[in-house]
């Protein structure tokens, strides 16, 4: 009989099978405890090979690229996905840095825009959610903003990966009020209505329970109404968060925009068509930043066919030379 794999949840820590995590995280806590620059021109300088490295990377950032940007042509959508994996190396060097790095993490450049409308937002006592979306440099912006802005954030666990998901924990309630496991409804409504302001994306294809079908960047997409139900149950506002890498590639910049103004609407399909627009808004600002090797449309509507399925991959290969 085959030998049975341990549960992750429940096997030691130094088991074998945890060997590969140990790993990451030694690699991780080697480059987080390097000077900034240098971790990130080594994120720089990976994520360069990985076009030739990942060819599964490649082509789910492709084919994302070409269902969401129809107007680019292939030239321009093989730069922004070349563009886009050297900002994923970038992000696993961001990543290190967050969780490991030193006091030099913390003096690196960090500008806040938009605080006033965070303020205007929990004036009268009102909880907020902050709208925001997989962009990559998410775990180094939450740590660098943490001193300027008291919040908590939403997460899904890494019930495969239990130690790395103890170190990201450990990173993240070391610089943010907390990190809430997204199936914790009630210890998410319970910080928000603390006065403790919450991070939510809603950009993920979590499948089509609890979802909707509305157009994600044009392109009909099955959307969480997590949002509209964390709205009701907390009375929250909910003010649009956006954060990137500067031009200079030495810092970040992050903004809050103002609140949304009747939200929720009373409908799940016109939130989440809310939702997703305003999430664009931000991608579009920085396409190359934005996390497009998630399958976000691995459910596709009723009817329609898979956007990923090797039959449309054989012709993508064929149509545009992408290496699926």
């Amino acid at each position: 009989m085959p030998q049975q794999v341990p549960d992750p949840q429940t096997r030691p820590a130094y088991h074998p099978h945890n060997t590969g995590q140990w790993l990451m995280i030694a690699m991780l806590w080697l480059i987080g405890r390097l000077p900034p620059r240098l971790a990130l021109a080594i994120g720089d300088a990976a994520g360069r090979l990985l076009p030739r490295l990942s060819r599964r990377r490649r082509g789910i950032a492709l084919r994302n690229i070409q269902l969401c940007m129809p107007e680019l042509g292939p030239d321009a959508r093989e730069a922004l996905m070349r563009e886009n994996l050297r900002y994923m190396g970038r992000a696993g060097a961001e990543t290190a840095l967050a969780w490991f790095g030193g006091e030099a993490v913390d003096r690196m450049p960090c500008q806040v825009h938009g605080l006033e409308n965070l303020a205007a937002a929990q004036r009268d006592g009102h909880p907020v959610i902050l709208l925001s979306g997989h962009f990559l440099c998410v775990e180094l912006a939450a740590r660098l903003i943490g001193p300027q802005l008291d919040m908590a954030v939403i997460y899904k666990p890494l019930r495969k990966k239990p130690l790395m998901d103890r170190a990201m924990l450990r990173s993240r309630r070391r610089t943010l009020v907390d990190a809430l496991s997204r199936s914790d409804l009630r210890g998410i409504v319970r910080t928000l209505k603390h006065g403790t302001p919450v991070w939510y994306a809603g950009d993920q294809d979590y499948g089509v329970a609890n979802s909707v079908f509305v157009p994600f960047m044009g392109v009909p997409a099955a959307t969480i109404t997590g949002l509209t139900r964390l709205a009701r149950l907390s009375k929250a506002r909910v003010v649009p968060l956006f954060f990137h890498a500067n031009a200079r590639g030495d810092g970040y910049e992050v903004t809050l925009e103002p609140p949304l103004e009747g939200f929720p609407t009373g409908s799940d399909t016109l939130d989440a068509q809310w939702m997703n627009a305003v999430i664009e808004r931000g991608i579009r600002a920085h396409p190359a930043q934005y996390l497009w090797v998630h399958r976000r449309f691995k459910h596709p509507p009723p009817g329609e066919r898979p956007a990923y399925r090797n039959s449309l991959q054989k012709h993508y290969n064929r149509v545009e030379g992408a290496p699926w």
